[in-house]
């Protein structure tokens, strides 16, 4: 016990020494960037004992830092050369030469990159390099001009993009050893455990500014069924375990305060059934409707994600106009279909610039995308080929194709992806539904939007989207006894389980309009939006 307080003793004044010597070098950098230290402490931090360096590391690294940003585009026309500031050399400057020196139909090129100033002598720059076809990486340690060979291009159609278009460049602002340091922070997301919990929680607080009341007990509310009815909407926010950082990583793009959503119905005999988009059956998302005592018993007993979960009653005056014969008509059509992956995306991403948490942009999306395509194209393909060749108004097009085809027609990739999804698109295996668009569209078919029906897109709504409509109870007084019993915190919605008290910022408060939610941003960590976006 003795040895071990004096190794934490001794680690505690090691990071005190550490912090205050990389304190003193960042105050001496800003005041005279022009000299050029020998070496900077974050980076040799990575050399010491992973006792000290790893606390210390994470403090000064963060998630942001795994988003490759985008720095420009090397092209081939005009003799035109990019220049741009690294986090290791401030000078950099690229160029892309074609030639055929492999022989091929096609051609080659070799994009010059020359790097200079750095600002230290044991610091490097990490890179990401892509077309439509490609993705590669490099690393720059010596201050010099370096070479990346294309020895030749697959298709005339890259050859022709990377003529106009060039290849895009990405810079990792944290280089090699703090993009690994950053995945410190992500990692713990994924764990099913107390400290992964923690991480989700520390996560959220940190890159949404919420935070994390527990709320008095009991935990897990003691429902009267009878008091459900059809329309009600469950909101629920996981937050550990695989679909915990999913939802985490959704929540912080997004600006929702819960992860997953499913609508109460009762049918003729009074009986109360919850229908779900994103239901697992035998490894496969599907869209079920289950019993009330079935779903109830998943949640509370062998959900290991550990959700919190609310019940959102429909206001008195939504509650009758809900038609509930139409309803389950639409509940009962998409009954046994798939998840829908096809918008699950698009829902979040309205705009060209505004949806993106710095420094992700189009550009890395496309890049990403290109990745995932060539490690799992039938998995990429759902994702979003047949949505993007939907926006083109093409079909059967690859990535790559679709990206040649934006260019050719002189709009962007990022104009592509905020163009809005529409309800009535089909897709290979049939209309698709996220679990938010699915229980809105069976909103729609209820009567719930009224003459407004036709002019909305609910396949556009993020969850924080859903919850903020103005259909739900906004009078404490009417909610049943047992909702949020022993809460000292009175809210219009019912918080039915979970430990921490669930927040839905801006609930309740916009009234439908056409063509809404298709133009929103969604920035942290305010997550401001256009009134009527």
């Amino acid at each position: 016990m003795a040895c071990s307080w004096k190794i934490a003793r001794v680690h505690s004044l090691l990071l005190l020494s550490i912090a205050g010597f990389i304190i003193l070098n960042c105050v001496y950098t800003e005041k005279s960037k022009s000299l050029k230290s020998p070496f900077r402490p974050v980076d040799v931090l990575p050399l010491l004992p992973r006792q000290v360096s790893w606390p210390a590391l994470t403090k000064l690294n963060e998630a942001q830092n795994l988003l490759p940003k985008f720095v420009g585009a090397a092209a081939a026309t005009n003799n035109s050369i990019l220049q741009w500031s690294g986090s290791c050399f401030y000078n950099n400057t690229a160029w892309l030469v074609l030639h055929n020196n492999s022989g091929t139909e096609f051609g080659g090129g070799t994009l010059h990159i020359k790097v200079s100033n750095a600002h230290s002598w044991t610091c490097m720059d990490l890179y990401i390099f892509s077309t439509p076809y490609r993705v590669t990486w490099d690393y720059y340690f010596l201050s010099r001009e370096h070479t990346l060979e294309f020895e030749s291009w697959e298709t005339q159609a890259e050859l022709e993009y990377v003529k106009n278009r060039g290849v895009s460049i990405f810079l990792l602002p944290a280089g090699m050893l703090g993009t690994l340091r950053a995945l410190w922070e992500v990692f713990p997301l994924f764990s099913n455990s107390e400290w992964g919990e923690n991480s989700n929680l520390k996560f959220l607080e940190k890159h949404m500014d919420t935070s994390f009341e527990v709320r008095p007990e009991p935990w897990v509310t003691n429902i009267t069924v009878d008091d459900i009815h059809s329309g009600d909407f469950l909101v629920l926010s996981k937050i550990r375990g695989r679909w915990g950082a999913f939802e985490t990583l959704e929540k912080w793009v997004t600006g929702s305060y819960a992860g997953h959503t499913a609508v109460c119905l009762r049918d003729s005999e009074g009986k109360l059934w919850v229908a779900e988009s994103g239901h697992e059956v035998d490894g496969e998302d599907i869209i079920a409707i289950m019993p009330w005592e079935e779903w109830w018993e998943f949640e509370l007993t062998k959900d290991d994600a550990n959700p919190q979960i609310a019940l959102l009653p429909l206001h008195p005056d939504q509650r009758a106009s809900f038609n509930e014969t139409a309803a389950w008509e639409y509940a009962k059509s998409m009954s046994g279909k798939p998840y829908g992956y096809h918008n699950l995306i698009f829902s979040w991403i309205d705009t060209v610039n505004d949806n993106f948490p710095e420094p992700l942009d189009a550009h890395m999306v496309a890049s990403v995308m290109t990745v995932w395509t060539q490690m799992m194209p039938a998995y990429a393909g759902n994702l979003w080929n047949e949505a993007l060749n939907k926006r083109l108004g093409t079909q059967n097009l690859t990535l790559p194709e679709i990206l040649v085809e934006v260019e050719r027609r002189g709009s962007s990739f990022g104009e592509l992806l905020a163009k809005p999804e529409q309800d009535n698109w089909v897709y290979e295996d049939g209309m698709s539904a996220s679990c938010v668009a699915y229980v809105f569209e069976l909103y729609k078919a209820a009567g719930l939007f009224g003459k407004l029906s036709s002019k909305i897109q609910v396949t556009e709504f993020t969850i924080k989207d859903a919850y903020s409509v103005k259909f739900f109870e906004n009078d404490p007084r009417r909610l049943p006894k047992w909702c949020d019993e022993g809460d000292t915190e009175q809210r219009p919605f019912c918080q039915i389980r979970g430990k921490y008290r669930m927040e839905l910022p801006g609930y309740n408060t916009v009234e439908p309009y056409a063509h809404m939610n298709e133009k929103c941003e969604s920035l942290p960590t305010e997550y401001y939006r256009t009134p009527g976006c």
